[in-house]
């Protein structure tokens, strides 16, 4: 059984940008979530001081991260004149092609590094059990 894929990218916003970083965030969410029904998270979050946004998301498996990021790639490049990427950091098995086009992502966005981190142990439960 695929195990999920938890995707966590850090971004440094550009001065004077955050209305359009806001309005871009909204626009991707909404296009994510009409295209991508097998994405079981996805949300965006600005830290307190309006300066760094994270995104967070959770795969299901390694094929739901290369679609959404190829269905993703050209709302992704809206964001060039926004953010500056600082990192990408993938929990679990992440396939050759996803490897390749996060990488891609990062280089495209500023740079950033790409940390793949291997599950040691650990379990989930389904929603609502206790």
């Amino acid at each position: 059984m695929a195990q999920p894929l938890y995707y966590i990218d850090r971004s440094d916003l550009r001065e004077g940008k955050i209305a359009q970083v806001r309005a871009g965030m909204r626009d991707l969410a909404e296009f994510v979530e009409a295209r991508e029904p097998q994405l079981i998270a996805y949300h965006f979050y600005i830290d307190e001081s309006e300066s760094t946004m994270t995104t967070v998301a959770v795969h299901p498996d390694s094929a739901s991260l290369e679609l959404h990021m190829e269905l993703g790639g050209p709302k992704f490049r809206e964001f060039r004149e926004l953010i500056r990427m600082n990192s990408i950091d993938v929990y679990g098995q992440a396939s050759p092609a996803a490897v390749r086009q996060l990488r891609q992502k990062a280089e495209m966005l500023g740079g950033g590094t790409v940390t793949f981190h291997t599950e040691q142990a650990g379990f989930s439960r389904p929603a609502g059990v206790s």
